[in-house]
C-alpha cells in the first residue's frame, strides 16, 4: 500500500525527458547556485550506464575526459536542477554498461556511428507514467457480494 503511494506522488514529479541510453553523445545542462547567484552549466559525454529503475529514481551516468582526465557524473534524470538534455549522437552499441570505455584512449575508443536525425530524436519526450494497480478481488467474491446485494433488495421489497 505504501509503495504504490510513493509511486502516486512521485508521479508529479517526473519530467518530459528524452529517452537516454547506454552510447548515446549527451549534453546535460544544468542549474548551479552559487550564494544568491544562479548559473548554467553544461556537461557533454557519453553515456555509459543507466539504471533499469522506473520513475522518479532513474539515473544515468555520463563520462567525458576533460585535461586528460576521466570525469564521471551520475544525474538524475528526473532532476529539478537539470534543466535541458540533448542528445548529440546515437552509437552503436552491443552492451547495456560500457564501463570499457574507461580504459580506451584516442582511436580504440570511438564508437560506431548510427545516422539519424537527432531533432526527431530529441523531440521524442514523455514524461515515464507510473500504472497505479488497483487491487482486484477474485471474479467469484464479486458475484457472490452482487448476488448477496439483490437478495437484500428483494427481501426489503417483500
Amino acid at each position: 500500500m505504501n509503495d504504490v503511494l510513493l509511486k502516486y506522488v512521485a508521479q508529479d514529479n517526473l519530467k518530459a525527458r528524452p529517452v537516454v541510453k547506454p552510447g548515446m553523445r549527451v549534453k546535460v545542462t544544468q542549474k548551479i547556485k552559487e550564494g544568491d547567484k544562479e548559473r548554467s552549466q553544461s556537461f557533454e559525454g557519453l553515456v555509459i550506464k543507466t539504471n533499469k529503475k522506473k520513475g522518479i529514481n532513474h539515473t544515468f551516468t555520463v563520462r567525458t575526459v576533460i585535461g586528460g582526465i576521466g570525469v564521471e557524473k551520475v544525474f538524475p534524470l528526473h532532476a529539478e536542477n537539470i534543466e535541458e538534455i540533448k542528445i548529440l549522437k546515437l552509437n552503436k552499441v552491443r552492451r547495456a554498461k560500457l564501463y570499457y570505455m574507461r580504459d580506451r584512449s584516442g582511436k580504440s575508443a570511438r564508437l560506431r556511428e548510427i545516422k539519424t536525425d537527432m531533432d526527431k530524436l530529441n523531440e521524442l519526450v514523455e514524461p515515464q507514467k507510473v500504472e497505479l494497480k488497483k487491487e482486484a478481488k477474485p471474479a467469484k467474491a464479486e458475484k457472490a457480494t452482487e448476488e448477496k446485494t439483490e437478495n437484500k433488495e428483494e427481501a426489503k421489497s417483500k
